[in-house]
């Protein structure tokens, strides 16, 4: 194989901008191989890819590209100190973006600045569309890969213990979607959910984690009554810690198993935003919020959405992200408790096939603009 670099340096103003085409020959008994060349070049830039996703990782939970944002174009110890970092450490980093044409550079004042456009993508800005905030899944993964590949050896899985940032994460990701999603456009989803709950109803929410979606409807609906069940200790504590901040007496969390849930016709509806998959034993939990509702309350699922085919998901852009994901966490949890392992792509298929069997006999699909990861589905009994 011979590999042929080549890199393009375009002058805009007083920016240049970096561009680089690879070239690959592979040969085979003389001849070109130009399927297993292209995939070769697919495959370097997978590497190149991966890369920049951890260093985008980095830029978020650092605040580089809050920095960055507001900042006129700066050299790298005035980002540095705009940020509170290292400088060595920015410096490689600010590399790693330029050449990747994600931060634009002046080699003339040594300066940096991120574009704009850029800030849009990956800042705050950007809310539920924070590409930054979702490459920290890649770290995630990276952390239980180790680990990941002796269950391939031995079956089984791992455990929530297994990633101590995942909370953290999973909170931050969610909140950016219900922060702006929730009370104006997940909610109105189901029709008179909103009205009813002006009025005061019963909403508990399952697989809450920590309690952000609770603490936002129980701060807009003051009259109902909410309730989050999880069985993590330390999302249940992060749920009460907010609840309490924010002066709430109507919303409360309980450290329970939703696979034991024993409530029987105690809500008026019933949410889980993407725990159904998690679950070890989701089928049961299916049942149990079907005999938790009062009659005529309402379930409102929201989980990935993606196809019970294979076949179908290969169109999907991140469809590739989605596996990999329950590789490492989704399917891994649910075969760490002995659970089914459904994974993170069941699909809408099997959802619909697994509410009716859960005794919901009027099922609706929706989808939110703001939300493109998710399927919603609003299940009556």
């Amino acid at each position: 194989m011979t590999l042929h670099h080549h890199t393009t340096l375009e002058q805009r103003g007083d920016d240049v901008i970096v561009g680089d085409e690879l070239e690959l020959e592979m040969y085979d008994d003389g001849g070109p191989d130009s399927a297993a060349a292209a995939f070769a070049g697919r495959m370097l830039g997978v590497l190149n890819d991966a890369a920049l996703a951890l260093l985008t990782s980095v830029g978020h939970q650092t605040g580089l590209f809050e920095a960055l944002a507001v900042l006129p174009p700066a050299t790298s110890h005035e980002v540095a100190d705009a940020a509170g970092l290292d400088e060595r450490y920015v410096r490689e980093w600010l590399g790693g973006m330029t050449t990747a044409g994600v931060v634009r550079y002046d080699p003339s004042a040594a300066a940096y600045h991120l574009p704009p456009e850029h800030a849009a993508v990956l800042t705050a800005a950007a809310g539920p569309n924070n590409m930054a905030l979702l490459m920290q899944h890649i770290s995630m993964m990276g952390e239980v890969e180790k680990r990941t590949i002796d269950r391939f050896r031995s079956g089984g899985g791992l455990t929530y213990a297994d990633y101590p940032h995942f909370h953290r994460n999973m909170a931050e990701t969610s909140a950016a979607v219900h922060d702006s999603a929730l009370i104006e456009g997940i909610l109105p989803l189901v029709p008179g959910l909103v009205e009813r709950l002006e009025f005061g109803i019963d909403l508990a929410d399952i697989g809450c984690g920590s309690g952000h979606a609770i603490n936002l409807m129980a701060t807009a609906f003051p009259r109902s009554r909410f309730t989050g069940y999880d069985f993590t200790e330390r999302a249940i504590l992060a749920a009460r810690a907010e609840a309490e901040r924010l002066g709430l007496t109507n919303a409360r969390f309980e450290l329970v198993d939703v696979a034991r849930l024993t409530a029987v016709e105690r809500y008026d509806a019933v949410t889980a935003f993407d725990a159904i998959h998690d679950q070890a034993h989701p089928a049961t939990v299916l049942a149990n919020i079907r005999r938790a509702l009062r009659p005529g309350g309402t379930f409102l699922m929201v989980d990935i959405d993606a196809s019970s085919n294979l076949e179908d998901n290969i169109a999907l852009p991140w469809a590739s992200y989605l596996y990999a994901i329950s590789t490492f966490h989704c399917m891994s949890v649910s075969l760490g408790l002995g659970g089914d392992g459904l994974g993170t792509a069941w699909g809408r298929q099997l959802a619909l096939t697994m509410l009716a069997d859960a005794g919901f006999g009027d099922i609706e699909e929706k989808d939110v603009e703001a939300d493109p990861f998710n399927a919603y589905f609003v299940a009556r009994p």
